[in-house]
């Protein structure tokens, strides 16, 4: 079975996730951003995702300078590195920003993910 990895990223007007095992996606998902979420709702989330597939999750949480949410999530330590524990492992990630030009003309769409598909998972061993 390959490895589940949930691409996190919480930004100003939503979150997003990205659900895949190996090269096929089981779960794409926008909720609202993170900002007055329980402070136990991304671990939560996390822990019943991991739970559901069966397995240990690698998580990359998606950060860029507009994302001062992330730490609101609950799932950064107090120096910014991802937790571990037996659901899942976080690994931070820098978001490289789109060119201004793409956005303005409003070719991405809402469900557009492929941002979040460029990022990977590499296990520190």
């Amino acid at each position: 079975m390959d490895t589940t990895m949930v691409r996190l990223s919480p930004e100003p007007t939503r979150t997003r996730l990205l659900i895949t095992q190996g090269p096929k996606d089981i779960g794409k998902v926008i909720l609202p951003p993170a900002p007055g979420v329980h402070p136990r709702a991304a671990a939560t989330l996390l822990e019943g995702l991991s739970l559901f597939v069966g397995e240990r999750l690698c998580v990359v949480l998606c950060v860029d300078e507009e994302s001062t949410s992330s730490c609101e999530l609950g799932l950064l330590d107090g120096l910014g590195y991802g937790q571990r524990n037996v659901f899942y492992e976080i690994g931070v990630a820098a978001r490289v920003s789109r060119a201004p030009r793409r956005a303005a003309r409003g070719l991405r769409l809402p469900g557009d993910f492929r941002d979040l598909r460029q990022l990977s998972w590499e296990w520190s061993r």
